[in-house]
């Protein structure tokens, strides 16, 4: 196969992989300014090549080429990442956009979902069956990025995170062969991907067990900014206390401008928790009373309704496109320093777009012991991020400065680590290594069996 040289791409437009089914995009193809944007607006890369793979053998393909050509191999799923980085410059894009679909086993509850899906087309399958994976809360997420992070969203607290309802994966390692990894086979690999990232090779299959989840009860209540210290400590309480099946994370915001939302809170910055019941409903009103019983709040937007509602709720108001600047932290506690800090810089949004987040992390995701996965911070109550968003360009170093600041404020509060899925690309080596605690030098070992040669480097990288 031609070698390539790294500065100078023109061979990698001409030389398509043998065999190649998909369609491959070249810089000059009118449609490469599309197929190379990603969620976050703020990434700007120019790949040299991207190959859209048809299928898995597309992707072996893909992995050949790059790894016999020695050029940079960049792997997308969603492009729902952080950092962007399923693009890269000069790089081959092995993206798995067509190669998507769900399938239920209606008998086991088992569901297996393709690497290209998004969490709005697994909701969707799973849900008629009454079922749903524990993943995410913006339905346009990959779902192989957000599950191979870890996977934290609305089901964490009664169901734990995605990669604890995973059961197996069928990869592309480094060398272009193709395994399947569980807690049978290959159970060193099935360890570091449930956490690991992107690591340790093409994740083309996920195999999960449903949970029992249909319509839920969930929505929004929201607070005056002056209430912010009282709500954040309400809340920390209540879920300290409250039962499994009761998840709401508490954010900083500003109301948008638009239906539901009253017009008399439209652009109001505002703190507030989005709740989502997983029980019973004839329970929900005695699960939620508490949550009644602290206030009133400004508006409370808790209704029954379907969970891919719930889960998407947010698609319209955060579209691709936006720029975005991430910052983030596992807690353990909320001191009053904490919480002073969170008001301080809460109530500093730099744009409607920009937020904080608190996502419970604790109950189903503690009952699971850390070195049992990759993900190592299994006694945080909560993860915390920082987004400053807008979708000016311009306002770009505005948003990364408040929220540096803000993390700054906040960081000597936390556990030292974050959750990996939210983490810049600019972020040093000991922060990654940090964010993986105990758990770091197992998942250098792996890297050294299964990628030796740092093929796949594009990411959150555990250096072999």
């Amino acid at each position: 196969m031609t070698t390539i040289n790294r500065a100078d791409t023109s061979v990698v437009d001409a030389t398509p992989p043998r065999g190649f089914r998909g369609a491959l995009i070249r810089p000059a193809d009118d449609r490469y300014d599309q197929a190379r944007a990603v969620y976050n607006a703020m990434i700007d890369r120019r790949p040299a090549l991207i190959a859209r793979c048809a299928d898995v053998a597309d992707v072996i393909a893909i992995v050949d080429h790059a790894r016999e050509s020695g050029t940079t191999l960049a792997v997308r799923g969603g492009g729902h990442n952080a950092g962007g980085l399923g693009v890269w410059d000069d790089a081959i894009v092995c993206d798995l956009a067509a190669i998507r679909g769900v399938r239920v086993d209606a008998a086991t509850g088992r569901v297996r979902v393709a690497g290209g899906t998004t969490l709005g087309e697994m909701d969707h399958a799973t849900h008629a069956y009454g079922l749903a994976v524990p993943a995410g809360i913006i339905a346009t997420t990959g779902v192989a990025g957000l599950a191979l992070g870890g996977g934290l969203g609305y089901l964490s607290r009664r169901y734990g995170l995605s990669i604890d309802s995973l059961l197996s994966v069928d990869l592309v390692l480094a060398d272009g062969s193709v395994v399947t990894a569980s807690e049978r086979e290959h159970p060193d690999l099935f360890w570091a991907v449930r956490g690991g990232g992107g690591n340790f090779g093409v994740v083309t299959s996920f195999e999960f067990q449903g949970r029992p989840v249909h319509t839920i009860f969930g929505g929004p209540t929201l607070y005056p900014l002056e209430r912010a210290a009282d709500v954040l400590r309400w809340w920390d309480e209540l879920m300290a206390t409250g039962p499994d099946d009761l998840y709401g994370f508490f954010a900083f915001l500003t109301v948008p401008p638009a239906a539901p939302f009253p017009e008399r809170l439209h652009l109001r910055r505002m703190c507030g928790v989005v709740w989502c019941w997983t029980g019973a409903s004839e329970h929900a009103e005695a699960a939620l009373a508490p949550v009644r019983a602290f206030g009133p709040p400004a508006l409370d937007g808790i209704a029954e309704l379907p969970f891919p509602a719930l889960n998407g709720a947010f698609d319209a108001l955060y579209p691709p496109g936006l720029q975005w600047y991430w910052k983030a932290d596992f807690i353990d506690e909320l001191p009053d320093a904490a919480i002073a800090a969170h008001v301080k810089h809460g109530a500093r949004l730099p744009s409607m777009h920009s937020t904080m987040h608190l996502y419970p992390i604790d109950r189903a995701v503690q009952r699971v012991a850390a070195p049992d996965t990759a993900w190592a911070y299994r006694s945080s109550r909560y993860a915390q991020v920082i987004v400053g968003v807008d979708p000016d360009p311009a306002n770009a170093p505005q948003l990364e400065r408040w929220a540096r600041a803000y993390h700054d404020a906040l960081h000597p509060h936390s556990a030292g680590g974050a959750y990996v899925n939210m983490l810049m690309h600019d972020e040093e080596a000991d922060r990654i290594r940090t964010s993986y605690g105990g758990n770091y030098e197992r998942l250098v070992d792996v890297k050294r069996r299964y990628d030796p040669g740092n093929l796949f480097h594009v990411n959150q990288n555990i250096a072999p």
